[in-house]
């Protein structure tokens, strides 16, 4: 039996106005029919740190101190808590919720999606698994996304590797997420404000117990390109899929530029909460 086509999408680095509109533009060409389900591969130059589409600015994010280290801030069109996004492999997919493989229940949905995570880092080496969370997701306040694990998010040994987040719109389910190759934690936790440093380094050193890199347990520092044929074969096989390679039309790039202007380069848009 033949596995099914979707199109792969390589389209490199990008800043990150561009990363999210180009996720929203493939959730909308997918609902149009123009596109079969997709997935992406995308880095982010500068860093940036992304903000749930829910979440609260206002006395929890440093964007002064953001600027100060250039940083850019975006939002999300999906939920969650912030992500810094630097030396990592941002993923996106994008297929209906009438998919075969999909379900009506987010929870489930994730757990068909990581499976193309868990291949991947299969390749690599990595024996992950999947979180089945003890306490209500959300509940611990923090700001930060890798501080907990969503259900079926990746986790090895016990510590969150991978962050995901999901949003549906138009018929369509687009779920992206950063699997980090290593992690600044000075520099994101300079990123939110504390009420003083002690508490400041409590949280700290409470997130290296519950965070970890692909390089941290490879015990190697690894080429974005072989983490990328490592993931690319993981969602291949964890999916029962096959990819065409697919690069943006010019009708596509404008379509994103403009929604890069009207949407995700405005501070009101970014600032809203």
């Amino acid at each position: 039996m033949m596995s099914e086509q979707w199109y792969f999408i390589d389209s490199g680095e990008n800043n990150p106005s561009f990363n999210m509109a180009m996720d929203e533009v493939l959730l909308d060409w997918h609902s149009r029919g123009l596109l079969p389900p997709i997935l992406r591969f995308y880095s982010w130059k500068p860093a940036a740190l992304s903000l749930g589409h829910f979440q609260k600015t206002v006395g929890r994010i440093d964007v002064d101190k953001a600027k100060a280290i250039g940083v850019e801030i975006v939002r999300r069109p999906t939920g969650g808590l912030a992500v810094l996004h630097d030396k990592e492999l941002t993923y996106s997919v994008v297929l209906s919720e009438k998919h075969d493989k999909m379900s009506p229940s987010i929870i489930e949905a994730y757990r068909v999606l990581s499976q193309g995570i868990l291949e991947g880092y299969r390749y690599l080496g990595i024996q992950a698994d999947l979180a089945i969370p003890n306490a209500p997701i959300g509940k611990s306040g923090t700001a930060v996304c890798f501080e907990e694990s969503s259900w079926y998010e990746l986790e090895i040994e016990g510590k969150k590797a991978a962050g995901s987040a999901q949003t549906r719109q138009k018929g369509v389910i687009l779920q992206h997420g950063s699997i980090p190759m290593e992690m600044d934690i000075e520099q994101l936790y300079d990123l939110f404000t504390f009420p003083n440093e002690k508490v400041k380094n409590k949280a700290k050193h409470l997130f290296e117990q519950k965070a970890v890199t692909i390089n941290q347990i490879l015990g190697r520092q690894t080429s974005l390109e072989e983490v990328k044929d490592a993931f690319k074969k993981g969602f291949e096989k964890g999916l029962d899929i096959e990819f065409t390679s697919y690069q943006p039309n010019e009708q596509m790039l404008e379509e994103i530029k403009e929604l890069m202007r009207t949407k995700y380069e405005s501070e009101k848009y970014t600032f809203q909460r």
